[in-house]
Order: structure tokens, then sequence, then C-alpha cells
């Protein structure tokens, strides 16, 4: 679907280590004029495998997110930087902040204060925010003064939009109707993406954080913005371990019951608002990947472009009656085997298989 999740941060908070404990890549630190690192994630979702148990397919196949590791920001140093120009082609950020000490790794602003890093990064995204939209208000000046209702309409929203930034205040949080968003569009503005923050704390505080990391969850407290806690350097040590079980060990000396980046990972995937539908086969077993409200010939058009042009029906599945009842046959026994058209709004856990005629 080419939906990306931008990993953002000062220089040295070890976003760099948290990708490559996403991707399973070995990427090198970028810093502000360095070039992005780009990878794949596979989104763990134990529902495959559930699955896969009962049908015995040849192969188990997840879905994926692409992820960019972007280069560390500097204070005052975005503009005309990639930081920004990176930002900007992707569908939500991660953003890491810096939890541990370690006077080996200084830290660009002299001490450990992740609350205060999160107030620099959101201003400069937040500034350059605001010259995007004063640019895009003076073009619709232009066009309104020929009596363009629309242009009109424009510079009303994009005014609100001004005085909320103007305010220190990202624009994700202006409020204006969802139908108006429609005016920021073509100019992508970087504060409106939606954003989860990942402390990044020593090994001690792997599981229940630490006193930076309380800051943090005390600074969103009452709000919907998601927080987590991830030991980076320790999860970058489990996350070389080839065998699953002594990554599991691994995992139960320090406390923890599952990776901390698969958390993360789930996450940001619920974030960009997707979800997942499977098919089910003696070839394969398989995740896909849909945005929330996504029709079932746009579910086959995720399979296969053939697929949505000549989709006839959908025969549905719901997850948890199959794991239930055990198979196919066995749903359709049960009048849990339906058929649906091209209206039908694909939930998530469908298990599909499209009929279609091309």
């Amino acid at each position: 679907m080419g939906l990306q999740c931008g990993i953002i941060g000062l220089a040295g908070v070890g976003k760099t280590t948290i990708f490559n404990c996403l991707s399973s890549s070995r990427a090198q630190t970028v810093s502000g004029g360095g070039k992005s690192n780009l990878g794949m994630i596979s989104v763990p979702d134990e529902r495959l495998h559930k699955i896969d148990a009962l049908v015995k397919s040849a192969r188990v196949v997840p879905t994926t997110v692409e992820i960019v590791d972007i280069p560390g920001l500097a204070k005052g140093s975005s503009t005309g930087s990639r930081f920004l120009s990176d930002i900007r082609n992707t569908d939500a950020l991660i953003h890491v902040l810096r939890c541990f000490d370690d006077p080996t790794v200084p830290h660009p602003e002299g001490s450990i204060d992740p609350v205060r890093d999160i107030e620099i990064v959101e201003l400069e995204l937040i500034a350059r925010d605001l010259e995007s939209v004063e640019k895009k208000i003076a073009r619709l000046e232009k066009v309104a003064k020929s009596g363009d209702k629309d242009a009109k309409k424009g510079i009303d929203v994009l005014s609100i939009y001004k005085h909320h930034l103007e305010d220190f205040k990202p624009a994700r949080s202006a409020f204006v109707k969802e139908e108006d968003r429609q005016y920021i569009d073509d100019i992508f503005l970087l504060s409106a993406k939606p954003v989860m923050y990942v402390c990044n704390v020593d090994d001690q505080a792997a599981v229940s954080g630490n006193e930076y990391s309380k800051k943090v969850i005390e600074l969103f407290k009452g709000t919907t913005t998601e927080v987590l806690i991830i030991a980076g350097k320790l999860e970058s040590e489990i996350a070389e371990l080839d065998d699953p079980e002594d990554r599991q060990v691994f995992l139960a000396d320090v406390g923890l019951e599952e990776p901390g980046v698969n958390k993360l990972i789930r996450s940001a995937y619920r974030m960009l608002n997707l979800q997942t539908f499977f098919t089910a086969g003696p070839k394969e077993v398989r995740a896909w990947t849909i945005r929330a409200g996504a029709t079932a010939p746009q579910a086959a058009g995720v399979i296969h472009s053939d697929l949505e042009r000549g989709f006839i029906r959908a025969e549905v599945i719901k997850y948890q009656d199959f794991i239930t009842l055990g198979s196919e046959h066995a749903c359709r026994e049960a009048g849990k085997f339906y058929v649906e058209g091209k209206n039908y709004i694909v939930q998530d856990g469908d298990i599909l298989h499209i009929r279609f005629n091309v």
C-alpha cells in the first residue's frame, strides 16, 4: 500500500538502534546531513499462525509496513535538511526520546530531558508548517480576488491553522472539521501527522520505565497519545539471536513476555488506521493490509488488480468462528460462512476468498 512510518528524534536518542530491531537491518546511524534508512517490517500477528495450525499450508506470510529512519534533528538546523523533506513523505511518526543516561554519548542539549526534546522537535515542525500555511494563504488570496468561493473558504480554514500554529500548537490538534482538512492535503503539514512516542530506556528500566519515561507519560496523561517504553540496546541484543527459543529465554530473564518492538509495530499499524484480513489455503496462509473502512473489492485489489476489476463476490469467514469451529466445512454447516457483495466493509480478521471473472 506504500504506507510509511517515520522514526524521528534528536541526534543520539537511539533511533537507528530501534530501527534495526524493527527491520532486522544493520543500518548505520544517520545524522542531520545523512541519508534516511528504509526498511520493511513484518507485523506480528498470532492469528496468522493459529489459522495455519488448522489449514497446514506450505508457508505463512505476514503483512508488512514500510519504515524509515530519518536523520536526527539538531535544534534550529531543520531548514533545508533531509529531516523535514523525509518526514513530509511519511504517513505517521514514531518519535524516539532519550530516556537513558550514558556519559559516552553526549546529549546535544547537554542534559537528559525528554519533555524538552519533544518541544524542540515539535517547534521545528510547527515553524515549517507555518511557512507552508502562509504561502498557501497568499496563493489563495490572489484567486479569491476573482470571487472564487472555494478559495475564500480555503483561506478561512487555513487561517484557523495559522492561528493555531502561531500559538505553538501542532496542526493535528487544530479544531477543523474533517471535510475541511482537504485544504491542507496538498501542503503535507508535518505536525498534522499522527505521532506516538517511544521512551528509549536503559536495560534496568525495560519493564517498568524510569523517572525520565514517567515524565513523558505524565505529559500525555488524559490524552489518546500513545507512549511506549522500549530498551533499545537490550532489544537489539535480542534481535541478534537467531534461535526463537534463545530469544524467549532472554526475554524471560529480563521480565518481558515479548519484544517491546512487537508492541511498537502493532501500535504503528493502528496509528496508520490499518487492518488485517487473511487468505488461507494449502499453498499459503497470508495476512494482507487494508485501510479501515475498505470494501471487499478494494481488499481484493490489494491481492491483485484483476481481482478488484473482475470482482463478483467475497466469501467471508470470521476469524473467531474459524478458530472455534476448526474448518471451512464446519463454518458452512454452522451458518457461519457468508457471501458478501461489492458494498461489504471488510472487518479486521476476516478470512476472505474472492470470486472474480476477467
